[in-house]
């Protein structure tokens, strides 16, 4: 094992560029805060919160009627996405969907 000796004034200089990069960092994260994967959803959360089958989500994805992302194979979708299916504007409204005579 070798032992490297450096000066007090060269570990202060060390130290502060650390803390400078560790500054950065923090406010590269403060700034990006906003994109947290809290923000998606995966195949499963949203087929349990719309009540649908995983097939049928598909179809949405095929027909654009949901946005996605497909992060290393995987599928996720905006929460904001999903809400606005959720919403009683007739994009999906839960009561009317068995409904056949609409």
């Amino acid at each position: 094992m070798e032992i490297i000796s450096i000066s007090s004034e060269a570990f202060g200089m060390f130290v502060s560029k650390i803390q400078q990069f560790r500054g950065r960092v923090l406010a590269l994260c403060h700034r990006h805060r906003a994109r947290r994967m809290g923000d998606w959803l995966d195949n499963q959360d949203v087929c349990l919160l719309l009540n649908i089958s995983p097939r049928t989500l598909q179809s949405y994805r095929d027909s654009g009627r949901i946005g996605f992302s497909r992060i290393n194979h995987k599928i996720y979708y905006k929460l904001s996405d999903v809400q606005g299916l959720l919403q009683p504007d007739g994009s999906r409204n839960e009561n009317n969907k068995n409904d056949k005579s609409k």
